[in-house]
């Protein structure tokens, strides 16, 4: 008889699903959202709103179970979950899963979690490697299941949670029945909204970062005997009712054979992905000639979608970072004057520059209410002599519609190793991604990051 309740049924899935089950698609799909997470949070350590509670969390101390990234100190497995969650979120350059559904950053909520038990119990490569496919796989199921419209909490977070949940009871050997009792405990802890998104300020990239810690925290309690609602999603006041309905018929298609995971883009651009069709639009139009910004006006056309996290007008004077991240004009200049977008262009003095502030707050914003939730832009040029070019841009850049080859990944990988808070040299991040590489064949998961981190 199946499990009764969709906790009950994910469970089954997680406590059960055997390696040689996994298909290697997955497995290779986990590795390399690993290596893509570990590297954009290795950069991200050194980010505004990073060192200050890195610096809070490692005075605190505690037990040193796992490792903080780009450290050099270990901490209790919650705390570095936090920790590492937030510096992965922080440039906004991990991977994401968008669909018509909404989008959802898995691997930077479950790789933290994951990492940091798996150092804890002294996991296999493999065990750590079966627990991303498996956390990852939750993640991404329950947001392509989301019912529309949207009702404002960010979905990394309130989703992210179910996978940080579901890849710590793998690791820590949870049966099935225990598993259920985490997805419930969890959802006691979902939290997150879409707030500070629009508000531009520093907490946002500590949404992930809640959601990891308190996976982490669901399984060790279900460890420990504590029990939780058993109707965690579709009970009265349960994660349908209270947070996003979802489809229970699309959450489970094809569990066990197809692993939505797989379809996850990785970002060639750091900042919010609703900015990145604008961005390569805005991208090829510079490098058909120069930008003459003198009497240019520069038009982007964007969904209603895109419009709620992007749209508004451009104001670095509270976080510059964050704002750059999340604003399509800031986004559009930088493109158009610099020919580039980077991490240097996030960077708070890149983001202060008048003369790109001038150009972007000039930019006009178009919402098309027919493009309902795509992510496509069209970014158009009109010369002070009346000439006019314009090109759009359907995909996002690195989306499986669009994706990057395996030479793009790399380069990207180890540009940011070698920056944040702890630079690692050349051969060191090389190494690093040799590890990844061969993930389920490491006899321990903390060879990962041994003399490195």
């Amino acid at each position: 008889m199946a499990p009764a309740t969709i906790s009950a049924r994910l469970a089954a899935h997680v406590a059960g699903t055997a390696w040689a089950d996994l298909p290697s698609a997955a497995v290779a799909a986990a590795r390399r959202m690993a290596l893509d997470t570990l590297a954009v949070a290795w950069a991200g350590t050194s980010a505004p709103g990073i060192p200050q509670v890195r610096a809070e969390i490692v005075e605190e101390g505690g037990q040193p179970q796992a490792s903080v990234w780009a450290a050099g100190a270990k901490v209790p497995a919650r705390s570095a979950a936090f920790l590492n969650s937030a510096a992965a979120a922080a440039l906004d350059f991990d991977g994401v899963r968008a669909t018509e559904r909404g989008s959802v950053h898995a691997d930077s909520v479950v790789l933290p979690a994951a990492l940091a038990v798996a150092e804890r119990c002294g996991a296999t490569g493999r065990e750590l490697a079966a627990a991303l496919v498996l956390g990852n796989d939750v993640v991404t199921r329950i947001g392509a299941a989301s019912s529309l419209p949207h009702k404002g909490w960010y979905h990394t977070a309130i989703y992210g949670i179910m996978g940080a949940a579901a890849a710590a009871a793998r690791l820590l050997k949870l049966d099935a029945d225990q598993t259920m009792h985490a997805f419930g405990i969890a959802v006691n802890q979902a939290c997150a909204t879409q707030l500070p998104n629009i508000e531009r300020s520093l907490v946002k990239r500590y949404s992930s970062a809640f959601a990891a810690q308190a996976g982490v925290l669901s399984a060790q309690l279900a460890a420990r005997g504590i029990t939780a609602a058993r109707e965690a999603f579709e009970g009265r006041f349960g994660f349908y009712d209270l947070y996003q309905p979802g489809e229970p018929a699309l959450l489970f298609d094809g569990l066990g054979a197809h692993y939505p995971h797989v379809e996850t883009g990785i970002k060639r651009f750091p900042s919010c992905a609703c900015n990145h069709t604008a961005i390569e639009a805005a991208l090829r139009l510079a490098r058909e000639g120069p930008v003459d910004t003198a009497g240019l006006a520069v038009e982007v056309t964007i969904s209603p979608y895109v419009d709620r996290l992007v749209g508004a007008p451009f104001d670095p004077s509270t976080d510059p970072q964050v704002a750059a991240q999340f604003s399509v004009q800031y986004s559009v200049a930088a493109a158009l004057m610099r020919g580039r977008f980077g991490v240097a262009d996030i960077e708070p003095q890149a983001v202060l520059d008048p003369a790109v502030g001038r150009f972007a707050r000039a930019i006009g914003v178009r919402v098309d209410p027919a493009w309902g939730n795509r992510r496509a832009a069209t970014v158009a040029l009109r010369a002070s002599d009346g000439s006019r070019r314009e090109r759009h841009v359907e995909h996002i850049p690195g989306s499986p519609e669009s994706p990057l080859d395996d030479a793009d990944l790399a380069a990207k990988a180890l540009d940011c190793l070698q920056a944040g808070a702890r630079p690692l040299a050349p051969a060191q991040a090389r190494k690093l991604m040799e590890r990844v590489a061969r993930l389920d064949e490491l006899a321990d998961a903390r060879e990962l990051l041994a003399g490195l981190a």
